[in-house]
């Protein structure tokens, strides 16, 4: 696997990126019981639209098998989404992917939300020292769970 930059606004590739957002948010739709997350319903213009610096997971036979996408001030990172493809989930993709986000993020913060029902997200989070901030209902019976990386 090969982790690189990668851009939505690049043909054919944002297209690519769209179908993979779309299916592994259906993913996680399935698994906390509610499709009303946002990134499963952009379009390509949308997706193109948001402020986000992107990271791909690139397969042995060139395929995007997963993405990473931030946004980050000189204080903060914000992980704004972690998308891996249904067919390559539990290879290591999503934590090497916010492993190097983190390595790229330094002495500065990083935070994360997923939604309070993904029990493999917030796994995945709290193996790599996420703690816990707090869980939000975004709408109405619509759950986040908050997580901050602490400094050291």
């Amino acid at each position: 696997m090969l982790i690189i930059e990668i851009s939505p606004a690049d043909d054919p590739l944002g297209s690519e990126l769209l179908a993979l957002q779309k299916a592994a948010y259906a993913v996680e739709a399935e698994i906390i019981q509610d499709d009303r997350i946002p990134p499963l319903h952009e379009s390509l213009a949308d997706l193109r639209a948001q402020p986000l610096l992107w990271l791909g997971a690139v397969d042995e036979d060139g395929r995007l098998a997963g993405a990473v996408a931030w946004e980050e001030t000189d204080d903060e990172v914000d992980v704004n989404r972690l998308i891996v493809h249904p067919g390559a989930l539990r290879r290591g993709i999503g934590r090497a992917l916010v492993k190097e986000v983190l390595a790229r993020a330094g002495t500065r913060r990083v935070v994360v939300s997923t939604g309070r029902g993904n029990t493999p997200a917030r796994t995945l989070y709290e193996r790599l020292g996420f703690a816990l901030r707090g869980e939000v209902e975004v709408i109405p019976g619509l759950w986040i769970a908050d997580y901050a990386l602490p400094t050291s």
